[in-house]
């Protein structure tokens, strides 16, 4: 399935009806599975047979839609989360623990800022964050003894800095540790990081492979190329007995393709219970099919926002990869020769009292703390998220008080251009 063309994987991959099965993925709404013997479910409990116990670990219609997002991204396992920010932090602690190191990009988005930088501290695990345009030479300096991942956004949130994912897989690799990529804004069907080096690929579903603002949920997709007996002594986890799960070696017993989504499951998911509902891995699942028909259009639509924005005089600055004139612009090229996505940020002139009256003059686009949605959507920091900060602060967080964040939906691109239009009138 790998092989075919993203489009239909989008429809196709992950599950097979037999004849007489439901066409569409069944959602399998239940929390427990009955067996007819204690020795059928041991052979579960051991990982001596493949099935389904309890819904906190695993469930039928999660693993069909994981099984069509791991073909899409070119993985060979994936898994579900709850949302995107448990697939991060399930990615990275799966690999890392009390006493732990992660190099990470410092332009990613801020829920995934303060799961490392605050929340995980709190766990023991440190963390140095370098510039996306950092020199190798600064890669290699970030990394110490006792890094175990490294971590960037393909295009981040919301800065739209583009990763440079083949030197950064590199640096990764030079130091032995696995890139774990976000991939939510661009999507396997802009951006396959795996093709380009990287090892774990995680996503927000709730964004464009939902794009309906119906579900929230996340997933991981392990490319399975990672070698983790050759990094034996970084990764214990995986390498030596779980005794916690009958003294199982992950990496001897299901291989580089199989490991790392066995332990997450089996370890993580067991203990922490992040499980996305089967309802939202359906609803997801119909997102999917889609997904490549939907991209072009978010894509065509951000990239004439963009370009109409740069005319207008009212505006300081446009961020968005597409652009000639964007400084992502030659990387953009490099990994998502189609387009990136339809999100646009841009700097209004007159400030935080400029983009609070813009956005109340919008007819079509609403006022959302979301992205990526079928619908127009957008969201100024400074009166909402960020409101706390003086303009000052934000200057100093790179955050300044006119700066919108637009994420282009599916309607006519002439009718949003209006719209904005009207309301910088």
């Amino acid at each position: 399935m790998s092989q075919q063309g993203i489009g239909t994987r989008c429809v196709q991959a992950g599950y097979t009806p037999g004849n007489g099965e439901p066409r569409q993925i069944p959602i399998i709404q239940s929390t427990t599975f009955k067996y007819d013997t204690s020795e059928d479910m041991g052979k579960l409990f051991d990982l001596e047979a493949s099935g389904y116990f309890y819904t906190r670990l695993q469930n039928p219609t999660n693993d069909y839609v994981a099984a069509k997002i791991a073909a899409m991204e070119g993985g060979t396992a994936a898994m579900l989360t709850s949302s995107g920010q448990a697939a991060n932090f399930f990615a990275l602690f799966n690999i890392c623990e009390a006493g732990s190191h992660i190099v990470a990009s410092s332009s990613i988005y801020g829920g995934t800022f303060n799961l490392i930088e605050v929340t995980m501290k709190k766990m023991g695990i440190d963390v140095t964050f370098v510039s996306p345009t950092a020199s190798d030479e600064e890669l290699d300096a970030a990394f110490k003894d006792n890094t175990r991942a490294m971590f960037g956004e393909t295009i981040a949130n919301p800065a739209l800095t583009v990763l440079d994912i083949e030197r950064f897989a590199n640096a990764a690799h030079r130091h032995g540790v696995p890139l774990i990529v976000d991939n939510t804004f661009p999507t396997p069907v802009n951006c396959r990081p795996i093709e380009w080096g990287a090892d774990i690929v995680t996503h927000s579903t709730t964004k464009y492979m939902d794009g309906h603002g119906a579900a929230v949920g996340g997933v991981i997709v392990d490319s399975g190329k990672f070698d983790w007996m050759a990094h034996a002594d970084k990764y214990p986890g995986l390498t030596t007995p779980d005794e916690s799960y009958h003294g199982i070696v992950y990496a001897e017993k299901f291989g580089n393709a199989g490991a790392f989504i066995t332990k997450a499951t089996a370890q993580l998911m067991r203990d922490l219970g992040c499980i996305q509902s089967p309802q939202n891995a359906f609803l997801l699942n119909l997102g999917l099919e889609s997904l490549h028909v939907r991209m072009p259009r978010h894509v065509e639509n951000g990239l004439a926002v963009a370009k109409f924005l740069q005319t207008r005089e009212e505006v300081a600055k446009v961020n968005y990869p597409g652009l000639e004139s964007d400084p992502y612009y030659e990387l953009a090229k490099k990994y998502m020769p189609n387009g990136g996505c339809g999100v646009v940020s841009f700097e209004l002139k007159g400030g935080r009292a400029a983009a609070e009256s813009f956005m109340k003059k919008l007819k079509l686009a609403a006022i959302e703390t979301h992205v990526a949605d079928a619908r127009t959507c957008c969201l100024n920091p400074a009166t909402s998220t960020h409101r706390q900060m003086t303009d000052e602060q934000l200057l100093e967080a790179g955050i300044p008080a006119g700066l919108v964040r637009m994420s282009c939906g599916l309607e006519d691109k002439e009718d949003l251009i209006a719209d904005i239009a009207n309301a910088l009138g």
